[in-house]
């Protein structure tokens, strides 16, 4: 763990200062105060956002410290989008995952500008990444509304235990076709980069694996409705460790290797 001298690290630590500030007065009740605080540390990551780009020359989402600096920006429109329409049973929370997604563009990766190697420089790099980031927030907001109908199943609050059910589904509903999306465009850009469409590789197996659980997820509720509201969650909560597998494991993984190494 390394903390960066830097206007670009300091700026990354008073976003997550700003976000931490917002949850815990959001916690208190302070709801407008807390949203306040959550746009404005959503306006110094977008300024900070914008300096990594006119110093890469590119748009930041080549390494995994540029990966989790553009998880830290998109968690505020998500959570507006969310909250206006969506209404999850407690979106306070989002505001936590900001602080999550920073810590490791804060405190772990190394913030280096590198060039972007010939397979990236598609029209499909931004669009395919995108999504996928889209999609990794949605489902991480799902998967904290997934333990909180687990934990407070055993309280036996009917009507909170469902809440969090309900916006587990509302929110993997509008994840899903973000992850769909980001496969398919995957697939569209391995054929023009490699002249296939499929490889086998280490991150497209899991990121595979990935869909196929939410898939699964959708499946297993159709059958049983709510009647098994914490294997719903459950279904949730190991979609949501493969997107973890996926997003580091299978970039930094020394022994399965594959041609998406340049993400670490």
């Amino acid at each position: 763990m390394a903390i960066k001298f830097t206007i670009e690290g300091l700026l990354i630590y008073v976003t997550m200062v700003i976000y931490l500030s917002a949850f815990i007065v959001g916690m208190f009740g302070l709801r407008k105060i807390g949203e306040y605080l959550f746009f404005i540390g959503f306006i110094v990551a977008v300024i900070n956002y914008a300096r990594r780009w006119v110093a890469a020359e590119h748009i930041p989402m080549q390494n995994l410290f540029e990966v989790f600096l553009t998880l830290g920006v998109l968690i505020y429109p998500i959570s507006y989008f969310t909250r206006k329409y969506l209404t999850p049973a407690r979106e306070v929370f989002d505001r936590l995952l900001g602080v999550i997604v920073l810590f490791p563009a804060g405190f772990i990766f190394k913030s280096t500008t590198q060039f972007l190697p010939p397979a990236l420089q598609s029209s499909l790099f931004a669009p395919h990444v995108s999504v996928y980031m889209i999609a990794y927030i949605i489902m991480a907001m799902a998967t904290y509304h997934a333990f909180a109908q687990i934990a407070t199943a055993p309280a036996a609050v009917k009507s909170t235990v469902m809440n969090h059910e309900v916006s587990t589904y509302k929110l993997v509903c509008l994840g899903f076709p973000f992850l769909t999306l980001g496969l398919i465009l995957g697939s569209w850009w391995a054929q023009v980069a490699w002249g296939r469409y499929w490889g086998w590789d280490p991150k497209e197996m899991w990121s595979l694996t990935t869909w196929l659980i939410f898939a699964g997820y959708f499946h297993f509720r159709y059958m049983f409705g709510r009647k098994y509201s914490s294997l719903n969650s459950l279904w949730v909560i190991l979609g949501m460790l493969a997107i973890i597998i996926t997003l580091l494991w299978a970039n930094l993984s020394r022994i399965f290797t594959g041609i998406h190494s340049y993400a670490n």
